[in-house]
């Protein structure tokens, strides 16, 4: 069995234990479908697969941003060490700078990260989605072959839940979209921030990149 068809087959475990309620294309009627009709699914198949993907990756970039967090922490307590060890008013300027700019890159990445925590929550819903999208693929698929079992399959219901997880989808996009305007603030008043340390240590002491 390929990665591939492994990852569609967990969500739909964990879809099937999130949502016993909903609605599912029995696999006797499934197990009828022709050959024919079966390639029919393979885009619904796929966009499924893509919606497995990108939940994949919004995992991966909170794991990632959890991590830049914790450097950046550590970075900005050694500022702050500084402070107390400047020889003269020029380093402990330099070095105040230091845990400013640090403290700001700290709460641009926190901002970042409740922007990353959103986004995975959107995408848990976009392959809810998909999963239902499938589903009502499988029964429209199923009653135009006319396959046994199939008559007693109504598409309202399917269809019911394909626009419900579209409602909660557009619920999460504009949380999101909230969440990533407040990111960019903090990521401005970061670069200002790196800026006046750059032209205060000549770039030495500030770095454009973000982990």
């Amino acid at each position: 069995m390929s990665l591939r068809v492994s990852l569609i087959a967990l969500s739909f475990l964990a879809l099937a234990a999130a949502g016993c309620g909903a609605k599912r294309v029995p696999n006797d009627v499934l197990d009828k479908l022709p050959y024919e009709s079966k390639i029919e699914l393979l885009e619904a198949e796929n966009d499924l697969a893509l919606a497995v993907d990108h939940l994949d990756e919004a995992h991966s970039e909170v794991s990632r941003t959890y991590q830049a967090i914790q450097r950046a922490k550590d970075r900005r307590s050694s500022a702050k060490g500084e402070v107390g060890d400047a020889k003269d008013s020029r380093g402990r300027e330099v070095a105040e700078l230091t845990v400013e700019e640090a403290g700001a890159r700290v709460d641009f990445l926190r901002a970042r990260q409740r922007v990353n925590v959103a986004n995975e929550e959107l995408q848990e819903e976009e392959l809810r989605c998909a999963r239902e999208r499938f589903e009502l693929a499988r029964v429209t698929v199923a009653r135009k072959a006319k396959v046994k079992g199939s008559e007693g399959l109504s598409p309202e219901g399917f269809e019911k839940q394909v626009k419900s997880c579209e409602a909660a989808v557009a619920a999460h996009r504009k949380e999101l979209k909230e969440k990533v305007q407040k990111a960019e603030e903090a990521k401005a008043d970061w670069e200002k921030r790196r800026v006046v340390l750059a032209k205060k240590t000549f770039d030495a002491r500030a770095s454009p990149y973000v982990e």
